[in-house]
């Protein structure tokens, strides 16, 4: 986010009339994957609703409404479309339940930080430990690792779990942020924001969908390892723009767009277009990283990256018409 003030005010020149936020980043987003979405949404969606019930988690309290704005199996099917129907119910309840353990993790933490160490030490414990759960979030957390466990790898399944520590740990660093007397500056912004993405624990399910496990050497290249970090962070990057209204209202602080905004002081359609470019940035660079090395890769590290490229495609058609983000149709804050 080193945009200086020349490069600041050449954006704001060049950013195209928008009446909306939606409008803003369709204009100027790169968005080079084509719509698509899964056959077995409707499934996936009654798959949810009905695991939601098993665990307990739709008698918790808003629970039920926060899954209507947020339609987790939309967002499978948009970012999986090609999975088969068992892997796509796990992707959509996964999501779910990151839905309703962020959105507590927030409600819990806004204010005091160190209200949400029960909650997330139950998270490691189960996940390192396989420790029994003591409350409903935990014993739904349990639920969905036992059926990770029963669909991947044993290697899948300790890179899901591994993956999911680290966003168990992100939402604490966000709480601090949250509750630290001053703005933090953009880049521990962004490396807060990778870790609370949530995104990179379905990786190992885009590893699970493949015909065959990639090797060791194909998973760990360095190039794949950048692939899956460029994909997360354009993945949760996009929903950034559409909910930057809702978030600059209710006070967040970690939202690329917003970033922007405290550290070059400019209005939200200059903030919003900054963040695009950087996006659009991310995005190229992955196309590129993909293509040197696709002709290495064998028929299920091409799925893979693809996968990986899906929740990018996933993340952009869902944020422009989900309700959770609804605000970015209305009039443009300046």
């Amino acid at each position: 986010m080193s945009t200086t003030h020349e490069e600041r005010a050449a954006v704001a020149r060049d950013v195209l009339p928008a009446s909306t936020l939606v409008e803003l980043i369709d204009a100027h987003l790169y968005m080079p994957f084509p719509f698509r979405r899964s056959p077995h949404e409707a499934a996936a969606r009654a798959g949810v609703d009905e695991w939601l019930r098993a665990t307990g988690l739709s008698d918790e309290p808003g629970v039920q409404a926060m899954i209507s704005r947020t339609r987790p199996a939309e967002l499978a099917s948009y970012n999986s479309p090609d999975a088969d129907p068992g892997l796509l119910r796990l992707v959509a309840r996964q999501i779910a339940y990151q839905f309703v353990f962020d959105d507590r993790a927030e409600e819990v933490g806004r204010h005091r930080p160190g209200r949400l160490l029960p909650m997330l030490g139950e998270s490691i414990a189960i996940l390192r430990d396989g420790t029994p759960p003591s409350t409903v979030l935990g014993a739904a957390l349990s639920d969905l690792h036992r059926q990770v466990r029963a669909r991947c790898t044993p290697a899948q399944a300790a890179r899901w779990a591994w993956k999911s520590r680290e966003y168990v740990h992100g939402l604490l660093y966000e709480s601090v942020a949250q509750t630290h007397p001053s703005p933090l500056h953009s880049g521990l912004c962004t490396s807060i924001r990778s870790l609370t993405a949530g995104v990179e624990p379905f990786h190992p399910l885009c590893e699970a969908a493949q015909p065959c496990e990639l090797t060791s050497a194909e998973l760990h290249h360095p190039v794949m390892r950048q692939l899956s970090r460029l994909s997360a962070d354009a993945a949760v990057w996009i929903p950034d723009l559409f909910s930057a209204v809702k978030e600059q209202r209710s006070g967040e602080m970690i939202n690329v767009a917003l970033a922007y905004q405290r550290a070059h002081r400019c209005s939200l359609p200059v903030a919003v277009t900054l963040a695009i470019q950087q996006i659009n940035r991310t995005i190229r660079e992955f196309e590129g990283l993909y293509a040197g090395i696709e002709a290495e890769l064998s028929p299920s590290g091409v799925g893979y990256v693809n996968g990986m490229a899906g929740w990018i495609r996933g993340c952009y058609y869902w944020s422009r018409t989900v309700p959770r983000y609804a605000d970015a149709a209305a009039p443009v804050l300046r």
